[in-house]
């Protein structure tokens, strides 16, 4: 009897075997390894391609699934949105994964991780939200709003610019995307990046959630300028601040990354309302995917209102962020 019950229990452990490996052949992409130059690097088919250390980690999807998306951006398709139908996690994921493998979500452990798409999202919700105080859901809940300034007070074609960055007849270079982009210098330099005429094109922008997710992607990703870190290097922790830095009162964390993307507009200036209405959203992105706001770090790591900005605006310049 007791050999006829081992049987069956190891007959019943391989076809538990068999099922789970059905499962893992069904629904994940094969990892491949390699080491160079003594470096392990993975290839993780369409979403982490490359030959990347980076894409040995979890991928985004791994971790960030379309019901947290929907979670998160709850009334984006509402009938009073303005963008309603454009916006998607299709559009997202498709987007990250030309940057997964340079890091954007898959630097470090899953914490690690999971903070930077929310910090990231938490920007992209706060500056296409139509929400406010008693709004159906909170404030928070009305990320991916817009997809463009809807009533811009100008075509911001600045003529500094005429011979590098010449603004197209009748084109207007106002804020189009998830990290609204203004200025024809700007469009023209990410779509240098992007390989993509934005310059001649600015409309394509908001035309494509895809595209304006790779543009929104991209500035997460590059500094303003040499010596400085991208926000993606301030909230992951691999930029390593200077003295400078430090007595300007510059830390790794969130708060760094509003002063990379936004500058004197929100940085500097105390517990003003545009800062705490970026914060309000990653604290509550962090609950909505279950790391938890107290991973957003204590204020002077959360915020940068005592922050010197990296890069004080020109007056006439100072939405160009």
């Amino acid at each position: 009897m007791k050999m006829e019950a081992k049987k069956i229990c190891l007959l019943v452990i391989g076809m538990l075997f068999v099922i789970l490996s059905i499962a893992n052949a069904d629904s994940s992409v094969p990892v491949l390894v390699k080491k160079v130059k003594g470096k392990k690097v993975c290839d993780k088919g369409w979403e982490c391609k490359g030959w990347s250390e980076y894409c040995c980690n979890l991928t985004i999807s791994d971790y960030f699934d379309t019901y947290q998306f929907e979670e998160l951006f709850a009334k984006r398709n509402s009938p009073v949105a303005h963008a309603a139908g454009f916006w998607d996690y299709k559009s997202f994921i498709t987007a990250s994964a030309l940057y997964q493998p340079h890091g954007f979500g898959t630097t470090g452990n899953k914490t690690t991780q999971m903070k930077e798409v929310a910090a990231f999202l938490g920007h992209v919700g706060s500056q296409t939200s139509c929400g406010y105080g008693v709004a159906t859901g909170g404030p928070t809940a009305w990320g991916l709003c817009y997809n463009k300034e809807m009533s811009p007070s100008q075509d911001y074609c600045d003529d500094y610019y005429k011979y590098t960055y010449p603004c197209a007849p009748g084109a207007g270079y106002y804020g189009r995307g998830a990290l609204p982009i203004y200025w024809q210098y700007n469009y023209g330099k990410i779509g240098e990046a992007l390989k993509v005429d934005l310059l001649n094109h600015p409309e394509y922008i908001e035309q494509n959630a895809t595209l304006a997710f790779q543009a929104a992607i991209y500035r997460w990703l590059t500094p303003m300028k040499k010596g400085q870190p991208s926000a993606h290097e301030a909230l992951v922790g691999t930029w390593k601040p200077t003295k400078n830095d430090t007595s300007a009162k510059r830390f790794p964390g969130f708060g760094t990354t509003m002063n990379v993307l936004y500058g004197d507009r929100t940085c500097g200036k105390g517990d003003n309302d545009d800062m705490n209405a970026i914060v309000s959203h990653y604290l509550y992105y962090l609950d909505l995917m279950g790391v938890g706001r107290e991973e957003g770090g204590p204020h002077d790591v959360l915020t940068c209102a005592e922050q010197e900005p990296f890069n004080p605006s020109a007056p006439t310049q100072a939405s160009s962020r």
